[in-house]
């Protein structure tokens, strides 16, 4: 293909590596990225099954699309940078981890195939997942971490060892967690799921190649007669034009389904202190709170001194008709806390101004509370923020999503710590 040729507003270079479904080229003025270009074609059985399917590049670039920049917003690291075009967007360039991750929540298909005895239906929990090894010659034999491990994989300086291995375990089953929370919201059930894993130019493991309805099985309301994936287009003994436009629908709803995922603002945690001085301590915690990606206001208002309007404003917040949580800030004799509790409905989390000469004092004011009231009492700002989240979160999967990345985080930044200190014992 000649390098003039332009997708969107995109020149492409020469041809990378062409896939049953998809083209990657080089793209010269950005080297770093390249682009990721569907095609109109259907395949199942390692490409022995495959059909032409007009407008099939389009639906599936633009589920590929909206799912990556739900990741991305919540801090999933993936290679997704921006669509392009209709039928294509531009992606890190990476070294490709030859291994599909495969993650269930319900069994079905291949799995009771391989585990006889097993009922259709059997719930996993936690979530089953599987690797197999991409070999279409071989139909993609399932491999073991150990072997994963044993086969020494380096891409772009990295060795595939065992920290790897349990860290793409745990990044695959995020990635179905989060999706699962994400079409729930639309009543559709996710069965189950694969993808697979890049290296980026850094020596970092990031979600790549595309993740849309080949990858997954949908039951809308948890029906399998529902089934809205390729399974449908698997199931067919022979395929009509009829068959195809029905297996083009189907992705078109999932596309379309995915258009009504992102929630409105339906919430807010509204910070009150009881004095302008408690400022500083009071924009720590909503700097803790934007990172997790909540809506906050800031008030000021005394229980003690200014109580009706301190009443007035807990009125005005109950009657936006949206979550909210009240984080009350007061030193001293926290009234604060206690006397929003006592009048509201809503969750109410203390988090004091406090100093190490008078925590073991002051604490108790915000401990100490009278009988029938709720309100629970932190010390830190952060642990406030958070506190707050996962209230948000039991509805929003977008907040729940960065707390759930949050403890992934975890698990790349302890090791690698580890690690840098036992080389330099």
């Amino acid at each position: 293909m000649a390098d003039s040729k332009l997708v969107g507003d995109c020149k492409i270079g020469k041809l990378i590596i062409e896939g049953k479904t998809k083209q990657v080229y080089e793209l010269p003025s950005d080297p770093g990225n390249c682009l990721l270009l569907s095609k109109d074609r259907i395949t199942a059985g390692d490409g022995v099954k495959a059909h032409d399917l007009k407008g099939k590049a389009v639906v599936s670039n633009k589920t590929t699309c909206k799912v990556f920049e739900i990741l991305n917003s919540v801090g999933v690291p993936t290679s997704f940078v921006k669509a392009v075009s209709d039928s294509a967007f531009i992606s890190k360039k990476c070294e490709m981890i030859p291994i599909e991750w495969v993650t269930r929540r319900l069994a079905t298909g291949s799995f009771l195939k391989r585990h006889p005895g097993v009922k259709e239906g059997y719930r996993f929990a936690p979530i089953k997942r599987e690797t197999f090894f991409k070999d279409d010659a071989n139909h993609d034999p399932q491999w073991s971490d150990e072997q994963i491990i044993s086969a020494e994989f380096k891409f772009n300086g990295l060795l595939i060892g065992e920290k790897e291995v349990d860290y793409m375990s745990r990044l695959s089953i995020l990635v179905f967690e989060i999706l699962e929370k994400v079409l729930q919201t639309r009543n559709c059930a996710l069965i189950d799921m694969k993808i697979e894993f890049g290296v980026d130019s850094n020596g970092d493991i990031i979600v790549a190649d595309v993740i849309d309805s080949d990858s997954w099985r949908l039951w809308p309301s948890g029906d399998k007669r529902l089934m809205v994936d390729k399974q449908v287009y698997r199931n067919l003994a022979t395929v009509t034009d009829k068959d195809l436009d029905t297996v083009k629908r189907n992705f078109e709803w999932v596309a379309d389904q995915l258009d009504h995922l992102l929630p409105p603002s339906d919430h807010l945690v509204v910070i009150l202190m009881g004095s302008s001085s408690d400022k500083d301590h009071c924009n720590k915690i909503r700097k803790y709170c934007e990172e997790l990606g909540l809506d906050v206001e800031i008030r000021v208002s005394s229980a003690h001194k200014t109580t009706e309007t301190t009443l007035r404003i807990i009125s005005h917040y109950e009657s936006l008709n949206i979550k909210i949580v009240f984080i009350a800030v007061a030193g001293r004799s926290n009234g604060l806390g206690p006397v929003i509790s006592g009048n509201t409905d809503f969750p109410i989390i203390n988090c004091p101004p406090l100093t190490k000469e008078d925590i073991d004092r002051d604490i108790w004011s915000s401990l100490n509370v009278p009988s029938g009231l709720g309100c629970s009492t932190v010390v830190y700002p952060e642990t406030a923020a958070l506190a707050a989240a996962q209230s948000i979160a039991l509805s929003n999967y977008l907040v729940w999503s960065r707390l759930r990345v949050r403890r992934l985080n975890n698990h790349k930044t302890l090791p690698r710590a580890d690690e840098e200190m036992r080389n330099s014992n």
